[in-house]
């Protein structure tokens, strides 16, 4: 499986109430998950700085990602970049 990192930007308008924020993140979760049975969700991380969230996922399906980063704009409220991931050891390998 290919592995995808997906840095969101989330809109300041979906944090005007924090338990509203965390039933819209639920929300998101089941409509990707039901959606796209291709992709598998391996971690999320909050971060400080540019970007609010990191989604590391799998896929076989670039479509499917492509609908789930859609789907986070969407329904998160959210600005999406998503990227191709490599292993390091794998890249290392490849030169």
């Amino acid at each position: 499986m290919t592995t995808y990192v997906i840095l969101c930007r989330v809109s300041p308008e979906a944090f005007t109430d924090v338990k509203g924020f965390k039933q819209l993140a639920e929300k998101v979760a089941e409509k990707i998950k039901s959606e796209c049975p291709g992709v598998v969700w391996k971690d999320s991380y909050a971060l400080m700085g540019h970007y609010d969230v990191v989604d590391i996922v799998e896929s076989d399906d670039p479509e499917q990602v492509k609908k789930a980063a859609m789907i986070i704009r969407a329904y998160g409220h959210s600005t999406t970049e998503t990227f191709v991931a490599t292993q390091w050891k794998e890249f290392l390998s490849m030169l």
